[in-house]
């Protein structure tokens, strides 16, 4: 029963932060690692995550758009 309960708090927590696409959730720390190690420097470093968010976005949107594409087409290329 607790096994249970831990497994569907792990599978949430996964689904929470990986979501559909790991390529997002990695980008995402390494923005947030870079920033940290900018700022220890005192430098500026407002810009860096959302510079990663609008470099990460169009590479998820990209693979979302081909895989909605193949599963109309029924193709698979």
């Amino acid at each position: 029963m607790i096994a249970g309960k831990l497994k569907a708090f792990g599978a949430f927590w996964y689904d929470f932060i990986i979501g559909d696409d790991w390529r997002v959730a990695v980008g995402v720390v390494l923005a947030l690692a870079v920033t940290a190690a900018v700022s220890r420097a005192n430098v500026s470093c407002w810009w860096i995550v959302p510079a990663a968010v609008a470099l990460l976005l169009p590479g998820t949107v990209w693979r979302a758009a081909r895989a909605s594409r193949t599963r109309a087409t029924g193709s698979s290329s």
